[in-house]
């Protein structure tokens, strides 16, 4: 249509036609944003003139998307051509990145959340090469998309991780070394504690990352490591756990702080509405109680990164059952190794578990 020419909804005949190339940029007059909805910045202008302050008060979880499939590796690692660093947007203020398994076979995940004050971005992830994984690159990239739809001028952006100790997420802090505007969560256990204000109250208490309107809660959970943290976003109503519960084979470190931290979760989900839980690594396959071996570059049938909240009750109730024994105990979601190796295997197969032989994947 020519560029003097106006949309005359009276001549379009059929009203289907009033989108699309009838509104090359989208109906203004469409309801997108009634009263009452909070979720969704699609009446964001395009060209902000000034900062966008997003309402993050709102009822019930930020909607958001999970129904995704993250890249499995391959047989042979060296010919992988997939991301370095895969991410996934979950919603305007919400992503999820994952480093490709075949630049090291844990796959962790961070992730990266904005409010209107700056950004947070959760573990670092297992390669400090950023050739290899280029984790800063990626979140610049993010982040300087997400400030100039928002009108930003400057994101300040915290770093923080569920474990200073676990190497599978601290390997890539060194690339932000010497980034503007960025807080660094100090690793050392006491100075990551009074970073927090947790010094006198420590495992008990909590902290929090004020994002702008967007308040993580800090939550101490020791157990799988001395030093572990989970976060909670009451935006989304993730409970970000590391490693001490996620879908895989959790090592425990100290089974009476690994008790108490769950405990202590439950408490904490009892009052606080949990959607999902998000761990750190996926090592489970979709079947019931089959995991991938350590060191896997190949996986094709993993299960789901989310845990239904209802997986702390269970995980609270076998941590229990292990408390002082040397066993490993696996259960359909997760997988419990308390004083024995990551490599332990067991000719027991738990009650209460299907055994379902995993297809071959090649």
């Amino acid at each position: 249509m020519p560029g003097n020419q106006t949309y005359n909804p009276e001549r379009s005949g059929n009203p289907q036609s009033r989108t699309g190339r009838a509104y090359p940029n989208g109906n203004p007059d469409l309801g997108y944003n009634p009263d009452g909805v909070r979720h969704t910045d699609s009446v964001v202008p395009l060209h902000p003139v000034a900062p966008v302050m997003h309402d993050y008060d709102c009822d019930g979880p930020a909607p958001g998307r999970l129904g995704f499939r993250w890249t499995y590796g391959s047989n042979v690692a060296a010919k992988n051509r997939d991301p370095r660093v895969q991410v996934m947007q979950y919603n305007e203020d919400t992503f999820v990145l994952r480093q490709n398994v075949c630049v090291h076979w844990e796959a962790p995940f961070t992730y990266l959340l904005f409010g209107n004050k700056g950004a947070l971005l959760i573990d670092n992830g297992a390669t400090a090469d950023p050739a290899q994984y280029p984790l800063r690159d990626t979140v610049d990239a993010i982040v300087a998309r997400w400030a100039k739809g928002r009108g930003r001028t400057r994101v300040p952006l915290t770093l923080a991780m569920t474990s200073g100790e676990d190497v599978a997420q601290n390997r890539g802090l060194g690339q932000f070394a010497g980034r503007p505007d960025t807080i660094f969560v100090p690793a050392p256990l006491a100075a990551m504690k009074d970073h927090y204000g947790l010094l006198s109250s420590w495992p008990k208490g909590t902290g929090t990352i004020d994002l702008g309107d967007r308040a993580i809660t800090v939550i101490p959970t020791p157990g799988a490591h001395k030093d572990g943290i989970s976060f909670y976003d009451p935006y989304c109503d993730f409970l970000f756990t590391g490693d001490l519960l996620y879908p895989g084979k959790i090592n425990i470190g100290n089974d009476r702080d690994f008790v108490a931290s769950l405990e202590r979760l439950k408490d904490f989900a009892a009052s606080h509405p949990v959607k999902w839980i998000m761990g750190g690594h996926i090592e489970m396959m979709f079947v019931p109680g089959q995991y991938y071996p350590r060191f896997a570059n190949y996986k094709p049938y993993e299960r789901v990164l989310e845990m239904e909240p209802e997986l702390i009750d269970e995980a609270l109730h076998f941590a229990r059952e292990v408390q002082g024994k040397d066993t490993m105990l696996i259960r359909p979601d997760f997988i419990m190794m308390n004083g024995v190796s990551p490599d332990q295997r067991t000719r027991e197969w738990p009650e209460g578990v299907p055994q379902i032989r995993p297809p071959h994947p090649f």
